[in-house]
């Protein structure tokens, strides 16, 4: 990954977002509580886009000259200040939510790039990466098979009602993060505040939902057949993310995760530092603390909760915090 600076254009300078919510049978109240949303009083917020591209749920630029646009809108009056030069994006790659789950979500899976094109030929696969940002005492999630379970053994249990026979689950506190490659079998736990970050795609398969009815009575609809053609049977457990501590001048940085869509970086700091820009976009997700961000004449307030991208022609910036602040930079491939 190339840290040098690139000449373009244009500059332009981070956009913050106005977020979609949405309402499931299992969302809670701590989107607004713990991350400062403005959702209504229904209590059952589950996700937060943060910042989305996605065709169906395209978010729009809150600030500046570009307020009310979508992204897509932006990329396509000049790419190269988004990303960068010779960058050939035609959609940001990547999807920002805040996930609470006060009930376990159904056992499901994503395909990848290739299997999602004997589905459906305008999405993409979708991997995906979990940081815990709260968890009530015993929660957990399910990440991956046990060793040893094949697609045979995985369909007797499900027939059985037993598959949770079959799955890997460990649990889960604040500052946890697992990667989710596209093909995993997965599923988070009641009590799980989380950020996601993924590819952009909204593609589930729901293999199982543990036997769950929905107010009239009647299962959700499942998978199954796309389900197990998405299946990676030779992956096997899933287990946490060990953080590898790196150099960094005046705070702590933490690489979280580098794979072929998107790399992870957990800053922590007690004192004001310098956050250089890229020659590519980068995205900030503030999950503690309190501060400001300082970028050519512009300033952003932070704040748990707030997501920020900053496009590749963005002048270097400045940290200023009020408290200690947390966030993580996200950066696509």
């Amino acid at each position: 990954m190339s840290l040098q600076k690139v000449q373009s254009t244009a500059t332009l300078l981070p956009l913050e977002f106005t977020p979609i919510f949405k309402r499931t049978r299992w969302g809670g109240e701590r989107l607004g509580t713990q991350l400062h949303k403005l959702i209504g009083i229904e209590g059952d917020y589950g996700e937060s886009w943060e910042l989305s591209d996605h065709p169906t749920a395209q978010t729009r630029i809150a600030n500046g000259e570009f307020a009310g646009w979508t992204l897509s809108q932006l990329i396509h009056k000049d790419p190269d200040a988004l990303f960068g030069v010779g960058n050939c994006n035609t959609t940001f790659p990547l999807l920002i939510k805040f996930i609470d789950a006060t009930d376990r979500l159904s056992l499901q899976v994503h395909p990848d790039n290739s299997d999602q094109q004997k589905f459906d030929s305008i999405e993409s696969g979708k991997s995906e990466a979990w940081v815990i940002l709260d968890a009530a005492e015993g929660s957990q999630i399910y990440a991956g098979l046990k060793p040893g379970v094949d697609e045979c053994r995985l369909r007797r249990h499900l027939e059985q009602g037993t598959i949770e026979e079959c799955l890997h689950s460990y649990p889960v506190q604040k500052g946890d993060c697992v990667y989710i490659p596209a093909g995993t079998l997965h599923a988070i736990g009641e009590g799980v505040l989380l950020a996601e970050i993924q590819q952009t795609s909204d593609i589930t398969y729901r293999l199982f939902d543990w036997n769950r009815l929905d107010q009239s009575g009647n299962p959700r609809p499942l998978h199954i057949t796309k389900a197990f053609e998405s299946i990676s049977f030779d992956r096997g457990p899933v287990d946490l993310i060990q953080p590898q501590k790196q150099f960094a001048a005046g705070h702590d940085v933490e690489q979280l995760l580098e794979s072929e869509y998107f790399s992870i970086r957990r800053h922590q700091s007690q004192h004001s530092f310098s956050l250089p820009t890229l020659s590519q976009a980068q995205v900030l997700v503030i999950l503690e603390g309190e501060g400001q961000l300082d970028c050519g004449e512009e300033t952003y307030e932070l704040l748990p909760g707030k997501t920020i991208l900053i496009p590749a022609t963005a002048p270097d910036c400045q940290i200023h915090m009020d408290a200690e602040i947390t966030f993580l930079e996200v950066i696509p491939a």
